[in-house]
Formats: structure tokens, C-alpha cells, sequence
């Protein structure tokens, strides 16, 4: 069924009125009339038939009736997405206090009990419908609003993004020896967070969305190399003992500029940033508490930082480097196995070697 149309001040209002007493609808009708559309109906089934067309603005609806009384039909008609915010207000002669509780319950706005007086009617009619117009402003605004408020969003997720791929492209820039690995790195990530979080033991806050933010904060593990002067980080042979620790600021470097466009960007910075901000600084971090810049081990060592460590580790090792040959993947895969609790996290190394076909293809995809 169709959702109803807004109900409009400027045309006239449809009243749908039930009952099983012909008299009562005539008298209803002629009381309705000068100010409304009225619709008739004889019984709860003719009701729900005529909503389920097109609902009305209103209903004004007899609790005795036979077959489907009036506190079923409302019933029903709370259940129907379509007719869920007409107002009905009940026309009865019970009296009683429970009679006028159970009416409530049922969903209903309003009661009127008979015999009834016209300008009661008019009054009740009148008032419910202001409020239901008063309730259909608010609704579209609010749409209006969410709309407006997903628009920004979808922006700032643009603004991230771009900055995001200029800041990549400048480290990548100054990095003759990356190729495809942010791509690859990236998709590593994101095929070994999906075993982690598919596992009984699985954080529950690593969701796909999460793992999305996760594998977009992956291209940030090197972002700190751009602060390294060139002498360095250009260097085809081995690095000396000073410039080693220069090199290793890198990771520092990228938390610290991470850190200043987090603050920058307040609660816009979203998930992906806090994630680039832990694999920047942590990816060198070993699970025995040998690795650099704070040494952590073991779980104080962020899970989106042990997920790059086995990434970065094993796309280097596969990779070709001015100062290496790439190793097989079987032989990448041993080397990693051999780290498995002193330099890599255990079960990161389990969900290596059990998504060793995809990372394969990974590294087929995206190979330089």
C-alpha cells in the first residue's frame, strides 16, 4: 500500500466514517459534509478495504460492530505502514474506564461517545487533523533536514577522501620503491580483518563498515616517510646507524600529522583517520615489545596497526627492491609463520596463511 499524501490546509480534508448503524452514518455524514470529504463504511472489512486504496486524513470509527469490531480494525491499521498515522478516534456508548483504555491501546487518538453532539464532533474532527498537519510539517522537515544532513556528510566524506589521496600520491611521490604497494597493502588489510571479525571470538565493534574505514586508513602506514629528507630516504644502499633512526621517526612523523588533521577536522574526522593515526605510529611495533617507536607488545599494540604489520611485512617480501629479490609466496609465508609471536600477532598469522589463495590474487591484481 502507498503511504498516504500529507494531509494539505488547502483541500478539503477526507473523514472516513464506520459504522454498522445506516442511521448513525447518515446523521455522521450530514454533520461532516459542509466541511469535509466523508466516506462511508458499513462495517471494519469495508474500512480496511477502502484505506488500503487510499487512506484517509482521518477515521472516525464504531467499536460494536460485528465480525471486526473497532478496536481490531485500529489494530490493523497501526500495523500497515500506510495508514499507521491516521488518527482514529473511536464513536462508542461503553462508558467504562477499561472500555476507553483498551482503545487507547489499540492505537486510538480520541474517543466520543454517543449519542453524540454535533459540535463535539466537528471539534474532535477538526482538532486531530490539525494535529496530524502539524505532524506532517514536522516530518518533512525533519526529511528535509536528514536529507541535508547526508548531503553534508557524503562532502566531508569527499573533503577525507581527496585529502586522503593527495597526502598517498605525495608519499608515493617521493617513494620510488612503492608501486602498487598501497594497493595491495590495502586489500591485505581488509581480506585479514574480515577473517578476524568472522571468527566466534571476533571484536564486536570491527563491523564491515568498521573494516571499510580500516582498509582506507591502510594507504597511511608510510604517510610520515614525506617528513624524512631525501639523502635518506632516497638512499640506494644501506642505511648507517644515525640515519636508521632517522628513519625510524617516519612513524612518529605520520601519527603527529595525522594527529594535527584530526584536531583540525573535530568530529568530521571520522573512523578512517583514528585507524590511520594507530597504523602510522604502530605498524612497527613487534609482539614481543622489540619494535619501534613506544614498544608495545602484544594486544596494547593497536589491532589495526598488528593487521599492518603482517601486511606490510609480507607485500615487502614478495615485492621486488632495488637491494632484494622478491620471495615466493610460500617463502613469504614462512617467514611470517617464523615471527608468529615474537614479531607478528598469532592469530594474524592464522588468518594469513587461512587467506593465503585470496592474498594471492591480491598481489596478482594489483602486481607493479
Amino acid at each position: 500500500m502507498t503511504p498516504p499524501e500529507p494531509f494539505n490546509p488547502s483541500q478539503q480534508a477526507t473523514v472516513l466514517v464506520v459504522d454498522d448503524t445506516p442511521a448513525n452514518l447518515t446523521l455522521l455524514a450530514q454533520v461532516l459534509k459542509p466541511h469535509y470529504r466523508v466516506q462511508l463504511a458499513v462495517s471494519g472489512a469495508k474500512a480496511l478495504e477502502i484505506c488500503r486504496r487510499q487512506p484517509p486524513d482521518l477515521i472516525v470509527l464504531d467499536v460494536m460492530m460485528p465480525e471486526l469490531d473497532g478496536y481490531e480494525v485500529c489494530r490493523q491499521l497501526r500495523a500497515d505502514p500506510a495508514t499507521r498515522r491516521v488518527p482514529v478516534i473511536f464513536l462508542t456508548a461503553l462508558t467504562r474506564t477499561e472500555d476507553e483504555s483498551a482503545g487507547f491501546e489499540a492505537g486510538g487518538a480520541d474517543f466520543i461517545h454517543k449519542p453524540f453532539n454535533p459540535a463535539t464532533v466537528l471539534a474532535r474532527v477538526r482538532t486531530h487533523l490539525q494535529l496530524k498537519l502539524a505532524e506532517d510539517h514536522l516530518l518533512r522537515h525533519n526529511t528535509l533536514l536528514s536529507g541535508e544532513l547526508e548531503a553534508r556528510r557524503r562532502e566531508v566524506e569527499r573533503l577525507r577522501d581527496t585529502t586522503l589521496f593527495v597526502m598517498v600520491s605525495l608519499a608515493e611521490f617521493r617513494d620510488a620503491d612503492t608501486g602498487n604497494h598501497i594497493q595491495r597493502t590495502q586489500e591485505y588489510v581488509r581480506t585479514l580483518a574480515r577473517w578476524i571479525a568472522a571468527q566466534p571470538d571476533g571484536p564486536a565493534d570491527l563491523t564491515e563498515a568498521a573494516i571499510d574505514e580500516l582498509a582506507k586508513a591502510a594507504p597511511l602506514h608510510d604517510i610520515g616517510k614525506v617528513a624524512i629528507p631525501d639523502g635518506i630516504l632516497l638512499k640506494p644502499g644501506k642505511l648507517s646507524a644515525d640515519e636508521w633512526l632517522i628513519m625510524k621517526t617516519h612513524a612518529e612523523q605520520g601519527a603527529d600529522l595525522l594527529q594535527r588533521a584530526i584536531d583540525r577536522l573535530g568530529d568530521d574526522a571520522g573512523l578512517m583517520l583514528t585507524f590511520g593515526k594507530q597504523i602510522a605510529r604502530h605498524h612497527h611495533e613487534k609482539w614481543d615489545g622489540s619494535g619501534y617507536p613506544d614498544g608495545l607488545s602484544g594486544h596494547a599494540i593497536p589491532l589495526s596497526a598488528r593487521l599492518m604489520a603482517v601486511a606490510d611485512v609480507y607485500d615487502a617480501l614478495i615485492s621486488v627492491r632495488p637491494y632484494k629479490q622478491a620471495m615466493s609466496h610460500d617463502e613469504a609465508l614462512a617467514f611470517i609463520r617464523d615471527g608468529s609471536g615474537s614479531h607478528f600477532d598469532p592469530r594474524i598469522v592464522e588468518a594469513l596463511d587461512d587467506c593465503l589463495d585470496e592474498v594471492r590474487a591480491i598481489a596478482s591484481r594489483w602486481a607493479d
